[in-house]
């Protein structure tokens, strides 16, 4: 195992509810502890897989209503805020961290597609749908969890979605 990764030990209560939620939905628990993982690159160097392979979670919150949602993006596409708020069907901007926290009862860097507080609308990035598998933040910054994309998508019950930036 390369030394900036290894089996995850101590838990947080964000891990906690991460693990549970994987649990509860029947997929294996395949939970990683990195030296870094703050970005998708340092996750990608982390785990020795490509940067599209990290599944991020971008939260943004609805302008008039202050609603989190959710766009679950392969780690070198950003998301265009026109395409997202189309699909949310409100303007967007960005999420504050008290507003994150409250909503998906994790802090920023650590945002996990799954074991949400309060589940919110969720997108997905077509673009993860190419690999085996893919990582995703697993309610820490230094923690990640792996599924076949597929699963993710399932147990994250977002929508298959094209919302990521055209520039790239």
């Amino acid at each position: 195992m390369p030394p900036a990764l290894r089996q995850c030990r101590a838990m947080s209560k964000s891990l906690k509810r991460v693990r549970a939620a994987l649990e509860s939905a029947g997929v294996p628990v395949d939970v990683r502890e990195t030296a870094l993982a703050r970005t998708a690159q340092d996750a990608a160097t982390a785990l020795g897989c490509t940067v599209d392979q990290i599944a991020k979670s971008i939260v943004l919150q609805t302008i008039d209503i202050e609603e989190a949602v959710l766009f679950i993006t392969a780690g070198g596409n950003q998301v265009d805020l026109a395409r997202a708020a189309d699909l949310a069907g409100a303007p967007l901007g960005k999420a504050d961290a008290a507003l994150v926290r409250a909503q998906t009862g994790f802090a920023i860097g650590g945002v996990s597609p799954v074991g949400h507080l309060t589940p919110c609308r969720a997108w997905f990035d077509e673009t993860l749908l190419k690999f085996d598998q893919i990582w995703a933040a697993a309610g820490t910054p230094h923690h990640v969890f792996g599924l076949p994309p597929q699963e993710m998508l399932q147990i994250s019950g977002a929508q298959v979605s094209e919302f990521k930036s055209l520039s790239k």
